[in-house]
């Protein structure tokens, strides 16, 4: 019998696992019903379903399909597994890309986006999701790290932001309590099933989390927490619109986070602590290496936070001729992203907004240079500020891409 796209949804996302690249990428092609046909009529001729893959979608995905075949074939006999009336069951519900509530950062993943996200908890994803702040470190944090944790967790949420964590212990603890404490909305990603809260120790936390905010997962219910899934679910906290490492050692799942938010062009933020703590180390590098900046409170969280929502949250305007949303602006490097958001309307000299997004002096004048001739900042006195053009003009980045901005973007 073949399957609604919802219910196929529903049904990948017991058969792949998060973050199948293949398994995204089919289903982007084909759709998720069509897809699941596939893998079904493949199990008996396989060759023959290869070929029509090719002919339809092109040779190298059928080449990675055919190879990610015997994956999804030995889980079929879970595709009638009923994940939604499990997940009812405890309270929850079954959210995928024909929802509204779907959050539309996710698009952002491109093939590793989730088949469906299990919720527990009555608050709209979609509406939380994109405005959200992630806070994640270590979950053997030192009482520093929990203080600064809940510090900036709490003006994040006076600030009317979501909370964004994995749960576990330590850091992401510390950041979930201060938002309830807060009275505000607070977002727990799970490894495993929502059936399951983990850590068992945080079992109380997550419940109030289910009550007041949302403990959601890309795994139906009674899948454990393995740690490759800890690793991949990670990528799902980045969509927030700025990911802060409080504390996190040189390996470290929160360093991940980091990365996938990085890959995703979205701010990334870390925290400093004592030079001889083994806690902070990773937060040392990534300010070291460029790829965060240094933040001290919430309010410079949220500078950067406010750098990328006010632009996703602008109410869109389509150009009738080409159809491109002119509020949508399409940055040429993580560098020229980092030092934009690094300016506001008010002018700072180079030097400084060098070091707020970690940048040379040197990449910062390139950057600076880039965005200038893109219009999207202008010297200002000594120093720099976003762009106060009126009105949305077109622009050529180094790259040959095209941005389209407006004065509601700057």
């Amino acid at each position: 019998m073949k399957r609604g796209e919802r219910d196929a949804l529903i049904a990948w996302s017991g058969i792949a696992e998060p973050a199948d690249v293949v398994a995204g990428a089919l289903i982007d092609a084909w759709g998720a019903s069509a897809a699941l046909e596939w893998v079904i009529s493949g199990c008996d001729r396989l060759p023959i379903e290869a070929a029509r893959l090719a002919h339809s979608a092109g040779p190298d995905l059928a080449r990675s399909a055919a190879r990610a075949h015997e994956r999804w074939a030995a889980r079929l006999d879970r595709i009638d597994e009923p994940h939604e009336r499990r997940t009812r069951a405890i309270g929850g519900r079954v959210v995928t890309r024909q929802d509204a509530e779907w959050p539309r950062v996710m698009a952002d993943l491109g093939h590793t986006q989730p088949f469906a996200l299990y919720v527990r908890g009555a608050e709209d994803l979609h509406a939380l999701w994109g405005p959200s702040v992630a806070i994640v470190g270590s979950r053997s944090a030192t009482s520093y790290g929990s203080l600064v944790a809940g510090d900036i967790a709490h003006g994040v949420a006076g600030a009317g932001r979501v909370v964004i964590s994995g749960g576990a212990y330590g850091i992401d603890a510390a950041a979930h309590r201060s938002a309830l404490a807060n009275d505000a909305v607070t977002i727990a990603v799970m490894a495993g099933g929502v059936d399951r809260l983990y850590p068992v120790g945080n079992d109380d936390l997550l419940k109030r989390i289910a009550h007041s905010g949302a403990v959601v997962s890309e795994v139906p219910p009674g899948f454990a927490p393995h740690r490759s899934r800890f690793l991949s679910r990670n990528r799902l906290i980045a969509c927030a619109s700025a990911t802060v490492v409080v504390e996190a050692a040189l390996r470290s799942g929160a360093l991940s986070t980091a990365r996938h938010a990085t890959e995703l062009v979205r701010p990334v933020a870390a925290v400093s602590g004592p030079v001889t703590s083994a806690s902070s180390a990773g937060c040392h590098a990534l300010v070291r290496e460029g790829a965060a900046v240094l933040v001290t409170d919430a309010d410079e969280v949220l500078e950067l936070a406010s750098a990328l929502t006010d632009v996703a949250d602008s109410p869109s305007r389509t150009d009738s001729a080409s159809g491109i949303d002119l509020f949508r602006v399409d940055f040429g490097s993580l560098g020229e992203r980092k030092m934009f958001d690094a300016l506001a309307s008010r002018g700072k000299a180079i030097e400084a907004a060098a070091v707020t997004a970690g940048l040379t002096l040197n990449d910062a004048r390139a950057a600076l240079g880039a965005l200038e001739a893109a219009g999207l900042v202008e010297r200002h006195r000594s120093g720099w500020r976003r762009a106060q053009g009126q009105g949305a003009t077109e622009k050529t980045g180094n790259n040959g891409t095209k941005r389209y901005i407006s004065e509601r973007d700057v």
